[in-house]
């Protein structure tokens, strides 16, 4: 079997204005980075803004597993599908980051016949958005620090700076760091540390702003560091907003690529979901939703993380109404959540395939606890039996939804044209009545405590004595209301990795709550979760070479 990086390479791309002209873009919408990749100018927003918006459909999945779920090539896969079924649909996805691509994760472009090209484009360093994203955050801790060797008017205490550096590269090492050391000329000793770029503050705000002004208003009220008598340091006190906002001048523009069978794409910003929100740019989905008649987009990881932000935060902040939602699993990871190894998953097991499908049933109701029908995309697997496959579709029907085959990442669109009849059908016959599960004027307990005990099925949440006092800190200035955006474990619907399934008697701890104020948030911190993640043992970038016909080999 060719790897994915070959069957990229082999694809017949079109020129990317023959793409723009599928969905209404004409060259003078375009700015062109080569060929194949173009930015689309956001007056195009303005320009149809009175055209009625298309339908939205979100791709999630089960809690994932080493035994691969396929989230992101279901997602293009379903969007090709659409359009061969007579819909005119578009892609909306979120850029990789280049960390998981040189550690262990892998890229974000889809997989065999169901991806977004130019693949290695998009997995490296796309059209520059994430290093302007780098540059403009570490614009602002350059001033903050500036500030405080200059004189510090602003009373600034070193030892409450909550602003980090961020690189967009697993280095565990760079998370603590002492900096100003040296002598006086090089600035003020004090403690720091490194975020990885897609957990940094701009990074939301660049994914939730609806316009260049709106971006920069909110870059100014970020919550940057706090005075010696407690007050906080915004971003704007340090006159940070208007030159971070003239780094971000392109890279707001979302980009357009396209898929292997030349579905339009729009992949745009790229938060985590287990450490930020988990959901590609506002602008993009919202362009996406003017110019098709199905956008197809998708969040992070399980539908306990990228779902549940993408309903509470997302939809919520760009009035967003998803008209249904895609719930990706696997036979096998349904088996691995059963307790099964990995090297025995291609055994019949039906058994632990009914314990590992309450993993599925508990986002089957966590979906519709948001008004939004489920449909759930298995996507098979050449060792799937055909009772475990009849087992999963009778268990989904019986809970109210519908399971269908896929084989997008063999077959291409041809491989989900079940599953777009499907959605297309429910769309049509089962209207959303989608609202976010709590209202952002509660208090943060309150609200924790609905997402844990509604979503994640814990009996409740214990905060550390230190988060204690960090909440009542946050309420005393007026920034407690405001969405919760969870820094949780992908691997559970816990907050501890090992508890796999539908896990039963156990409370979430919170350890921590971080003010995201520009982007209108607030991040609560559970387990061991990093903002920097460190590299495996055996890296990926390991096998990463490119040969001298220019041939990439081992991005995937």
């Amino acid at each position: 079997m060719k790897t994915d990086v070959q069957i990229a390479q082999e694809a017949k791309m079109l020129p990317i204005t023959e793409v723009a002209e599928k969905i209404g873009l004409k060259e003078d919408d375009l700015v062109h980075y080569g060929k194949y990749k173009a930015k689309v100018n956001l007056d195009v927003l303005e320009k149809l803004k009175d055209k009625e918006d298309g339908k939205l459909i979100l791709v999630t999945a089960i809690n994932p597993t080493p035994a691969g779920e396929g989230k992101t090539t279901v997602n293009i896969g379903l969007s090709m599908a659409l359009n061969k079924i007579g819909k005119k649909a578009v892609t909306a996805l979120r850029e990789p980051s280049l960390g998981p691509s040189f550690g262990i994760k892998g890229g974000a472009a889809g997989g065999g016949y169901a991806q977004v090209v130019p693949m290695e484009d998009i997995n490296l360093h796309f059209t520059g958005d994430f290093h302007a994203i780098t540059t403009a955050h570490n614009l602002i801790s350059a001033l903050l620090d500036n500030h405080i060797h200059q004189g510090n008017a602003l009373n600034i205490d070193p030892r409450r700076v909550v602003w980090k550096r961020v690189l967009d590269m697993n280095d565990r090492a760079l998370r603590n760091i002492v900096v100003g050391l040296g002598g006086r000329p090089n600035g003020v000793p004090r403690e720091d540390g490194f975020d990885i770029t897609v957990a940094s503050e701009i990074m939301a705000i660049f994914c939730l702003s609806k316009d260049l002004e709106d971006f920069k208003e909110r870059i100014g009220n970020i919550l940057v560091a706090y005075k010696y008598d407690g007050s906080p340091v915004f971003a704007k006190d340090l006159k940070a907003q208007g030159a971070v906002a003239l780094l971000m001048k392109d890279a707001i523009n979302p980009n357009l690529v396209q898929t292997l069978e030349n579905t339009p794409a729009l992949i745009h910003g790229g938060p985590f979901a287990n450490i930020a929100h988990g959901c590609n740019s506002m602008l993009a989905t919202k362009l996406a939703l003017k110019l098709a008649d199905y956008t197809v987009t998708e969040a992070g990881f399980g539908a306990d993380l990228g779902a549940e932000k993408f309903f509470d935060i997302k939809a919520r902040f760009g009035d967003l109404k998803p008209d249904a939602a895609v719930i990706v699993a696997t036979v096998r990871a349904l088996k691995h959540h059963g307790g099964v190894k990995k090297d025995e998953l291609g055994n019949e097991n039906l058994d632990a395939l009914a314990k590992g499908f309450e993993n599925l049933e508990k986002h089957i109701e966590n979906v519709n606890k948001f008004g939004v029908p489920a449909v759930v995309a298995i996507n098979r697997f050449p060792t799937d039996t055909e009772a475990e496959l009849e087992y999963v579709k009778e268990r989904a029907e019986e809970l109210g939804s519908v399971a269908v085959l896929t084989e997008v990442w063999g077959k291409g669109g041809d491989g989900g044209i079940e599953l777009a009849k499907t959605v297309v059908e429910i769309v049509e016959s089962k209207p959303s009545n989608f609202k976010p599960i709590y209202d952002s004027n509660e208090s943060i307990r309150d609200k924790i405590n609905t997402i844990a005990k509604e979503v994640y099925g814990a009996d409740g949440v214990e905060f550390t004595k230190s988060c204690e006092k960090k909440i009542k800190q946050i309420e005393e200035l007026g920034l407690d209301k405001m969405p919760i955006c969870m820094a949780k474990t992908q691997y559970s619907l816990s907050d501890d990795p090992t508890l796999l399934a539908r896990p039963e008697g156990f409370k979430i701890t919170v350890r921590d709550i971080r003010v995201s104020n520009g982007a209108g948030f607030l991040v609560a911190l559970t387990g061991e979760i990093m903002t920097m993640p460190g590299l495996p043992k055996v890296p990926a970038a390991n096998n990463i070479d490119i040969l001298e016909s220019g041939e990439i080999v081992g991005l995937f």
